[in-house]
Order: structure tokens, then C-alpha cells, then sequence
């Protein structure tokens, strides 16, 4: 056991436990509550990171609510019927000798239990005091089990620990770079990385074999409950490995977080084609924790005479028990899928005198004795149908599958999921180039070079993989390109030439050159993951000192205006804004 004993205390306040009646001790700690018993006699419950102990003091009128105190006492046995169950140190007390008041504090701008709910905002404007909170307090500790967890499972695998640059040179890597301008050379900017992943790939040039960090990266991009403009990744590469290598090493590193925090580790994480995600859940992050997978019934309506299923996909989801949605829901989730993109839906609830729909008698009978086996319907259901071109219908029932469906973060227990054979190229721009699915290293499937080479792009597997937690995209990682003549023809084919080429990515093709083993790699968030195991719906709550919604800082007021010194040593100029220009 951890010895926490310092000059100014000898144990911490939620470590006592019934074994150390009689031990005379010294705490230190903050004010959690206090209650009044009699004129003089005073219960506080003093608080430090390990949990709270009850106080008996004779003679605490002078202490407050977070004041900092230093206390020695007798730990004794509270009398049986005051003991408290619920509490780890519930069943002793401390009879305080001696106070000494540390520190003082003002009234507090909002109260720390866990039972009051405060604006986001002010908790993030004194972040300093909502960390006393103890789901904080819990968060942190969880992450550091994490970190902690995934570090020696990567250790116990052979890869060591690198550290890689933050000042770097803009690279395209899909979203805003955050630059830093270069006072030594006005007019140049440096770039905060997206990622460590061209310098990681130099690693296995340079001979790591096996490379890892607790990476922080930064992107400017909008904010949401599962992103933040700066995070900490999982990075890591490897060298003379397969597809099926990376995923062992990343499943063994995931599988240490899980039981870190839950004492139990997952079973084998189980695998999914790309297409079968998308035709199955309608998106490449599923949750598999529940039901309501999209059920294919174009066949079903080949020959229909009804208008609104003559398109090229007709698929559906079945909602069990639905069919009790009144017709105002059912209004709204009509709506809210033609936010999406929907042209419409079609809505039927299954009754015991068949299909309930407007649109039902539309449908022959056989249409609809086919359509409700194909569902699995039972009475009770409602089933909802949306025809379009295949991934707009794909892509619509898979945000209605979430909308309607998807578990609070805590239930279910942890569904992880590999999702592999992503595609190289998702689709082709107006003037008919190919758009990447990944950065332009990843290598093709090799049962797809011959398309490759005929030019049936969107035919071509790429061996990228994503691993999926309850919904959440953990992370991704591809083999990478490490033959020139590979790696050219995929520059080429993405209208990159010779010159950009060497322009964007010069240092690592030059590196290239001098005998590049092969290699591959996966990064993964460390707060999306340390959300889940906390049970947490916002990675904020995992993240000590994040940025709100719109990327603002309470705390500090970032970001703030630099001073017109500060701007002419960088030799930069501040516009008007457009609207006074």
C-alpha cells in the first residue's frame, strides 16, 4: 500500500478504516460539510482526494465550508448507530485534539456535490474548484488508470515510447491546421500537429520496429460531444507487421484500460467488414448493443406500382413496441429525416389486422405479407422505410437507428467492434476525381490491385481498420504505403504530381529513398476511451481543463488578442474584422 505520510500528514482522510481505532493521527483536507451538534460540539466531514472522514470538534464555530485545515486526533469506533454503511471510513471517527487553519475561503460560486446540477460554463470558469467534485476527482483517477494500463500493455509488447515534435511543418491531413508564427522568420508559421503520423512512419525508417506515445494532438475543427480542438491519442507503429499483427496489439492495449477500470477484461474483439457495417447499421461506427439493424427490401418492392418505393434501395428498420408512437411523433421523426436528406418516410405499424400506414393501400397484399416477414414484424412494431439512392438510404437509417435506439452510454456493457475493408476511395468529386477514405499512404488490398490498375477505383479495399466502442469511433489505422512505385500510383491517381508531392511530403519520400521497411500502425483517442469506461456521454468530463462548445476557455479567457509589440517582433498584422473593412 501506497505510503502517503508526509511531514505535515501521516494518513489521508478516506484510508482509515475500523483497524486504526486508537491510532493518534494528522490529516489534512478541505471542509466538505459540517453540522452542528449542541452549543459547542461540531461533526465536519473533512475531504481530500481519497475520500472524507467525520470530524468531532469541540469548539468549530470559526470553520467553513472549504476551508483548508491540518486536524490530530484519536480514531475511535462512531457509536453503532451512527455508523455510516454507505461511507469506505463510516465506521470511525476522529476526536480532534488539534486545528490548524490552513487556509480560508470565500462562499463558493456554486455547490460541489454531485447532486446540483451547474451551468457548464461557470463549472468551467472556476474549473479549479469543480475538480474538487468527486465524479472529477473519480474522472481524472480513471483516466490516469488508463494511461497508465495502456502504457505497459504496449510495453509488455515490445514498443518503446518516442516522443515527436509539436512545432512542425503544415501538412494536409483533412482538417485545419492551428500555425504558430516563426519570429525568427517573419512571414513562416509553424503548424500544431494533427497527429505524429508522418514522424512515426520516420521511426520505422529510422529502425524503432515498434513505436509508441500518449500523443497530443490538435485540430481545428468544430467541437462536439465526442471532440476537442486539442486531445491525447494512442500512437503507434510498427514495423515487418500485417493488418491482423496491429489489430492483436491494439485489442491487448484496450483490453488493459477495460480491466484497469471494470476488473474484467473483454473477450476477443470481433471483426465487421466496412459494407457490412454500412448495410447492416447504416453507418462505420455501429453500435451493436442494440437491435433495430436496417433490413434490406429493395428485392421485396422489385415489381411495386407504388412510386415512392421505385428506387434504386429500399431498406427499413423495425422499432419493437412502436406502434403505440402517436402520429405528432411520428410527424417530427418524418421531419427530422428530411433534415438529414430524406425525400420522405414511410411509417407502418403492425396491428393484428395487419399494416396500419397511409401509404398501405398503395401496397398489394403480397407486397405486404413480404414486407412483414422480411422485418421479423410482430404486433406492436412500427417499421420505418426510407427508398433512395443506397447510401443517402443508408445513411438516414442509420441516424434514425441512433435517434430512436441508441442506450445511454453506461448501459449495455462495453461492445467493441473491429471494422476493416474500408474502401480507398468514398466516392468521386464533381469534376470526377477520386476522394480519399484515408490519408494517401494507405496501402490497397492487395486482392484489389488488378482494379486498381483497370481503374475501378471505387471497386478498391484499402487495408485501413477503425475500432468502434459502443458507437464511438475509437480510432483508426491502415498498413501504410512503403514501395515508391505503389506510392506514385496513388499519387497519381489522386492528381497529386511529382512536384506536390515532394511540396507536401518531401521529407518523408526522400526518407523512402533508403530502404523503408513495411509497416503499419493505429492511433486511437485516450478521451473518447476514458469517457466510456467513466461512463461519460462528453469527453469534457474526462479532460481537466477543456474548451466549451465553441471553443472557449472560461478560465482564462483564451482566446485573447496579442499586443501590437508581440504582433510586430512576428511581423504580423491584425485585420478588421469583414465587416468593418
Amino acid at each position: 500500500m501506497t505510503d502517503y505520510s508526509t511531514s505535515m500528514r501521516t494518513d489521508r482522510c478516506g484510508d482509515l478504516r475500523a483497524d486504526d481505532v486508537d491510532r493518534s493521527v494528522t490529516l489534512c483536507g478541505w471542509v466538505d460539510r459540517r453540522r452542528e451538534h449542541g452549543e459547542h460540539l461540531a461533526f465536519i466531514d473533512l475531504r481530500d482526494r481519497s475520500g472524507v472522514v467525520q470530524l468531532v470538534i469541540d469548539g468549530a464555530h470559526d470553520l467553513r465550508s472549504e476551508y483548508v485545515l491540518q486536524v490530530t486526533g484519536n480514531v475511535r469506533l462512531r457509536p453503532n448507530d451512527t455508523a455510516n454503511q454507505a461511507l469506505p471510513t463510516g465506521a470511525i471517527e476522529i476526536d480532534v485534539a488539534e486545528v490548524t487553519i490552513l487556509s480560508t475561503s470565500d462562499p463558493l460560486p456554486f455547490p460541489l456535490d454531485d447532486r446540483t446540477e451547474v451551468d457548464e460554463v461557470l463549472r468551467l470558469r472556476h474549473r479549479y474548484l469543480d475538480l474538487r467534485r468527486s465524479r472529477m476527482q473519480r474522472n481524472l483517477e480513471v483516466r490516469a488508470r488508463v494511461n497508465s494500463a495502456v502504457r505497459t500493455a504496449m510495453e509488455e509488447q515490445g514498443f518503446i515510447e518516442v516522443e515527436t515534435p509539436m512545432l512542425i511543418a503544415s501538412t494536409p491531413e483533412g482538417a485545419r491546421d492551428f500555425v504558430v508564427p516563426s519570429r525568427k522568420e517573419p512571414g513562416s508559421f509553424y503548424a500544431l500537429p494533427q497527429s505524429p503520423q508522418l514522424f512515426k512512419q520516420l521511426c520505422m525508417v529510422g529502425g524503432i520496429d515498434r513505436y509508441y506515445q500518449i500523443a497530443r494532438c490538435l485540430r481545428d475543427e468544430d467541437l462536439r460531444a465526442d471532440r476537442q480542438f486539442e486531445f491525447m491519442q494512442l500512437d503507434a507503429e510498427a514495423s515487418f507487421v500485417s493488418q491482423d499483427d496491429v489489430l492483436v496489439f491494439i485489442s491487448h492495449a484496450v483490453a488493459s484500460a477495460a480491466e484497469a477500470i471494470t476488473g474484467e477484461r473483454p473477450g476477443e474483439i470481433p471483426r465487421m467488414s466496412w459494407l457490412e457495417a454500412m448495410e447492416r447499421f447504416g453507418t462505420d461506427k455501429p453500435d451493436i448493443r442494440f437491435g433495430m439493424e436496417l433490413v434490406e427490401l429493395t428485392e421485396v418492392f422489385a415489381g411495386t406500382e407504388f412510386r415512392a418505393f421505385q428506387a434504386p434501395c429500399v431498406k427499413g428498420i423495425r422499432v419493437p413496441g412502436g406502434a403505440e408512437t402517436s402520429r405528432n411523433r411520428l410527424d417530427e421523426i418524418t421531419d427530422q429525416c428530411r433534415s438529414w436528406g430524406a425525400k420522405g418516410l414511410v411509417w407502418m405499424k403492425v396491428t393484428e389486422d395487419g399494416l396500419n400506414s397511409p401509404v398501405a393501400k398503395f401496397l398489394t397484399d403480397d407486397e405486404q405479407s413480404a414486407l412483414a416477414a422480411a422485418m421479423d414484424a410482430e404486433v406492436g412494431d412500427l417499421i420505418l422505410i426510407v427508398a433512395d439512392e443506397r447510401r443517402a438510404a443508408r445513411h438516414i437509417l442509420g441516424l434514425l437507428r441512433i435517434e430512436l435506439g441508441r442506450p445511454p452510454v453506461t448501459e449495455g456493457g462495453l461492445h467493441f467492434l473491429w471494422v476493416v475493408d474500408f474502401p480507398l476511395f468514398e466516392g468521386m468529386d464533381d469534376a470526377g476525381n477520386p476522394i480519399p477514405a484515408h490519408h494517401p499512404f494507405t496501402m490497397p488490398h492487395p486482392d484489389d490491385m488488378d482494379a486498381l490498375d483497370r481503374g475501378d477505383l471505387l471497386d478498391v479495399r484499402s487495408q485501413a481498420y477503425d475500432l468502434v466502442l459502443n458507437g464511438w469511433e475509437l480510432g483508426s489505422g491502415s498498413v501504410r504505403i512503403h514501395q515508391r512505385e505503389v506510392q506514385e500510383q496513388v499519387f497519381g491517381i489522386l492528381g497529386i504530381g511529382a512536384e506536390e508531392a515532394q511540396s507536401k511530403f518531401g521529407f518523408l519520400l526522400d526518407a523512402f529513398r533508403y530502404g523503408p521497411p513495411p509497416h503499419a500502425g493505429f492511433a486511437f483517442g485516450m478521451d473518447r476511451l476514458t469517457a466510456i469506461l467513466a461512463g461519460e456521454e462528453n469527453i469534457r468530463e474526462v479532460i481537466a481543463y477543456p474548451k466549451t462548445q465553441s471553443g472557449a476557455d472560461p478560465l482564462t479567457g483564451a482566446p485573447t488578442a496579442i499586443d501590437d509589440r508581440q504582433l510586430e517582433e512576428l511581423g504580423l498584422r491584425v485585420l478588421p474584422p469583414a465587416s468593418q473593412a
